[in-house]
């Protein structure tokens, strides 16, 4: 099971032949990323009614751009996060930010793993924080307060969004953890255990069917934060594989909870 999991974490996304399922609602624009020294493609959803009006929206910040909007750009399906947004007629803007192919594991981890490397996540989150955010709010209607502040992922996008709730509280009010990679670095554990997050929203979810490591794991970090004040929602499912497909079925119940 591990040896799954590591291909999803080594190869994030392999494009493929077909046509693009991305909807009409969904954009895209590329920004320099000066914390890495790179340029970074960003997705962007707006909800329907943003054409009108002047309505101001929460902003729900997501990673694996590759995977949440569009089964072209994918590695082994998509989230299909716009086609459930447009269905609950949310009222968020979801920006998604792609990741760096071979630089997803040093993006993504906030601490060095003996044998994987990685430990770049501070950088990455300070391009999210001070670079990405603030052309976010300029561009576009949105409510840049923390409570309408979200940020979620899976896997190592799971354990990054922890840990950007940890280290960027203030930024980010809620966040959707899912199939959290907590086993890379046990000193993720020693931080949530130092750090207050009352009126902070957490959902966790895993499988049943993941490395052996995930349930326990995250019930042991529920505990944590539980106990430092964090609202929580969880969601163990049975039989549930680390996948787009236990991510994509969750996504809504996740978007209401956080925004609820």
């Amino acid at each position: 099971m591990r040896l799954q999991l590591l291909l999803i974490l080594l190869f994030g996304v392999a494009a493929s032949a077909q046509e693009s399922t991305a909807s009409k609602q969904v954009s895209t624009f590329e920004i320099d990323a000066p914390q890495s020294n790179v340029k970074k493609k960003i997705w962007i959803w707006l909800p329907k009614e943003y054409a009108s009006g002047d309505k101001k929206f929460p902003v729900l910040y997501m990673h694996d751009a590759q995977n949440v909007f569009d089964k072209k750009t994918s590695y082994a399906g998509e989230w299909e996060a716009d086609e459930t947004l447009e269905q609950m007629d949310a009222q968020v803007i979801v920006v998604a930010i792609e990741h760096g192919n071979d630089k997803r594991i040093d993006e993504l981890t906030p601490y060095k793993h003996e044998k994987y490397g990685g430990g770049n996540a501070d950088a990455y989150l300070e391009f999210l924080v001070k670079t990405l955010k603030p052309e976010i709010d300029k561009r576009y209607r949105t409510k840049p307060d923390v409570k309408n502040t979200a940020i979620m992922g899976s896997s190592l996008g799971g354990l990054v969004s922890f840990y950007a709730m940890l280290k960027h509280k203030d930024v980010f009010g809620k966040a959707g953890v899912f199939s959290p990679s907590f086993w890379f670095s046990k000193e993720i554990f020693t931080l949530a255990d130092d750090v207050d997050l009352k009126d902070r929203k957490l959902f966790f979810l895993c499988g049943t069917k993941e490395d052996e490591q995930m349930v326990p794991d995250m019930e042991k970090m529920i505990e944590i934060v539980k106990r430092h004040h964090a609202k929580t929602q969880k969601k163990i499912m049975a039989y549930g594989k680390h996948n787009e497909k236990l991510w994509r079925d969750h996504f809504g119940e996740a978007v209401k909870w956080l925004f609820d």
